[in-house]
């Protein structure tokens, strides 16, 4: 399934600076590894080192969090829109 994901400006020197790049997969965890495929670097910004999503990054597909959906696992349809969103903290 092809999706579009939208790039944070922090991890757009990965993408060439383009904020949205195509991707392929069905589950979220096949579109990180095609994206990695294409922009080398990407996924150990997003993942950690156990492969699961980093702590303070946010992921979406449509408007569902993954994290109350299934997670990687979660499935990405064709046309689908993948938001990477880094946690803003502050105080």
């Amino acid at each position: 399934m092809s999706v579009t994901v939208r790039i944070p400006t922090i991890l757009r020197p990965y993408t060439g600076g383009r904020a949205e790049v195509s991707a392929e997969g069905a589950t979220l965890a096949e579109v990180l590894a095609d994206l990695e495929k294409s922009h080398q670097g990407i996924a150990a910004r997003v993942l950690d080192d156990t492969g699961r999503l980093r702590r303070f990054i946010n992921v979406y597909v449509n408007d569902d969090d993954v994290r109350f959906a299934e997670g990687l696992n979660t499935a990405t349809p064709e046309g689908a829109g993948v938001s990477i969103i880094p946690a803003v903290a502050g105080g």
